[in-house]
């Protein structure tokens, strides 16, 4: 059996499709390598609607928007039923209005189009509903934005999802600059729905009103409750920048680097530099130059530890 399944391991090889091999491909972030072979595949392919959204993703992943739109437009023309093509297609002309405002006047109407139409296709669609929410609050009056409309999706986001729905109306609220709202929404989503987004949420809401302490005790919460030490880090974070919970800070950053992986999203090194950071705002020179001195020997490139480790030398 081992003999006749080396035999024809070979065949399965050569018997596997080019869309799967790209997919594999984009899945491992070779994104000009996938490209490659679907370019290839649809040249003799040109009806594989597989193929080619796949192709418009990898462009999407290398922000080639020109390049993204043509594979969404195409799909979208030739499959005018499907909602996800239509919230694709609206989303990467989104990206081209965003990263070029003389174009973007001209292409309010059609991302406006695309989005309704994957809206009105799939009552059931979240992320088109999202979309719909951020561009209605992002848009100008005077070019149809609205919060009306945005909290009209975010009440049909909250139909399908209520932790979506709460989180898009914290996130209106906060637009619009209204703290207490934005602060119910955020909470509500937190729990009822208890995610790590629901968390981040409420604490990035806290960092960017100035409510320091409210947003190391969020990530506080969630460093307990899902065992993630990168929420040691944020804690950490935003202790040193604002020289407030100094002793939590020290013992959030200390914490992080003890239990340091892999697996963590930030580096040793600038977890050296915040302990750096708090122990200037402590007053305790010796501490915060031992630090930044490790920090400085994993990223010795990085300039801001240079000014931090000036800074510490003046106390």
């Amino acid at each position: 059996m081992k003999a006749l399944i080396i035999l024809l391991f070979p065949f399965y090889l050569i018997a596997q499709s080019p869309v799967q091999q790209a997919r594999k491909e984009y899945e491992v972030k070779n994104f000009d390598k996938s490209i490659s072979i679907l370019e290839d595949y649809i040249k003799t392919y040109p009806k594989n609607s597989e193929a080619i959204e796949l192709l418009g993703d990898a462009y999407g992943k290398l922000k080639q928007w020109e390049d993204a739109k043509k594979q969404y437009k195409l799909l979208s023309e030739k499959n005018p039923k499907n909602a996800n093509y239509h919230y694709k297609y609206g989303g990467v002309l989104g990206m081209m209005a965003l990263e070029n405002k003389l174009k973007a006047i001209g292409l309010i109407d059609d991302i406006k189009t695309e989005f309704r139409t994957a809206a009105e296709l799939d009552p059931n669609h979240i992320d088109v509903r999202w979309a719909l929410v951020e561009f209605y609050m992002e848009l100008p009056g005077i070019f149809g934005g609205s919060m009306d409309t945005a909290v009209r999706y975010a009440n049909e986001l909250e139909e399908i999802s209520k932790v979506d729905g709460y989180l898009a109306k914290g996130f209106i609220y906060e637009k619009d600059g209204n703290e207490k709202l934005a602060e119910t929404f955020y909470k509500k989503a937190k729990k009822i729905g208890g995610s790590k987004t629901c968390f981040e949420k409420l604490a990035e809401f806290y960092d960017h009103e100035k409510r320091y302490g409210d947003a190391i005790n969020v990530y506080l919460d969630a460093a307990k409750k899902f065992q993630t030490n990168d929420y040691l880090f944020k804690a950490g974070e935003i202790s040193a920048k604002n020289k407030i919970s100094l002793l939590v800070g020290l013992d959030s950053l200390k914490t992080y680097i003890d239990n340091f992986s892999d697996k963590n999203q930030y580096s040793i090194g600038w977890a050296h530099y915040l302990l750096a950071q708090v122990y200037r705002g402590m007053g305790q020179k010796t501490d915060a130059m031992g630090h930044i001195s490790v920090a400085i020997q994993i990223h010795p490139e990085e300039q801001s530890f240079q000014k931090e480790k000036a800074l510490i030398q003046k106390l």
